[in-house]
């Protein structure tokens, strides 16, 4: 027999979900829920399914899960976990500010930016501290890969810097370099160009393809840019569907994305 399940659709500059909250609506397939709610035109449509939860231990707040397009799990996701901030305060679950995510690459700090109307304006992710050797999720001698910086920012990136971004066929060398042998689990690819403005940044997700942004990758192009000293610490990343502030501080050596997290809509579908 189908249920009815409530879902919101939202996004962060681009990168779009099907959040549901699994306290009112257990999912017990997730992987085949995201695969075929994500299809554009026979489904709501997205870049995958989030579920939110409730932590079962005392040191976080909320729960998120994340299901790629094709079905698989991802690890973290930067702008999913600002719009579970916005989703979770302005659904009146909580009426704090600083919220505890407990993600399957550790636990996250969310502080959120509220207007005077009680909407939910920016959220700041703590990512925590980003990793530059990896051997679980980077074996650099496996296969041949073009010049780049690997950087797991819970989940695995590879960026590449080029003179213009514009020039690059995300499509073709994203889908390839995924599967590089270098990557045993896969691996998020990015294309980066440094101008006066910020970093230029497209992006091909494992599991999902070319998508408008990626919270997580916009904090591993930030670092691969400041460690081979093309740009400071602080920056700007600039994707397909918006900007994100990156603030890799000093002091702790955790990478602060900032941004906004947006409300598409709201529905109910058969499962």
């Amino acid at each position: 027999m189908k249920r009815t399940i409530h879902f919101m659709k939202m996004h962060g500059v681009g990168n779009d979900y099907i959040f549901v909250d699994t306290a009112l609506y257990p999912i017990p397939d997730p992987q085949a829920a995201a695969i075929a709610w994500s299809r554009p035109h026979m489904g709501i449509g997205s870049d995958g399914l989030v579920l939110i939860g409730r932590s079962d231990t005392p040191d976080a707040d909320f729960t998120m899960r994340i299901f790629n397009a094709d079905g698989s799990e991802g690890l973290m996701c930067g702008n999913a976990s600002r719009c579970i901030g916005k989703y979770v305060y302005e659904q009146g679950l909580t009426a704090a500010t600083t919220i505890r995510l407990k993600t399957a690459s550790g636990i996250k700090t969310l502080e959120l930016t509220v207007g005077a109307d009680g909407i939910v304006e920016s959220v700041t992710v703590d990512m925590l501290a980003p990793v530059l050797e990896n051997p679980v999720l980077f074996r650099p001698a496996a296969e041949p890969l073009p010049d780049g910086v690997f950087v797991s920012m819970g989940n695995p990136h590879y960026v590449i810097f080029v003179d213009e971004i514009d020039a690059v066929d995300v499509a073709t060398s994203g889908a390839i370099l995924e599967h590089n042998a270098c990557f045993p689990e896969r691996c998020n690819i990015e294309f980066a160009q440094v101008r006066d403005d910020g970093i230029r940044m497209r992006v091909w997700e494992r599991g999902s393809g070319i998508t408008m942004a990626c919270g997580t990758g916009a904090c591993a192009t930030a670092v691969a840019a400041a460690v081979t000293g093309r740009t400071s610490r602080h920056t700007r990343v600039i994707m397909d569907g918006g900007t994100l502030d990156i603030d890799w501080r000093q002091g702790d050596n955790h990478v602060y994305l900032t941004g906004p997290a947006t409300h598409v809509y709201s529905g109910d579908i058969l499962l």
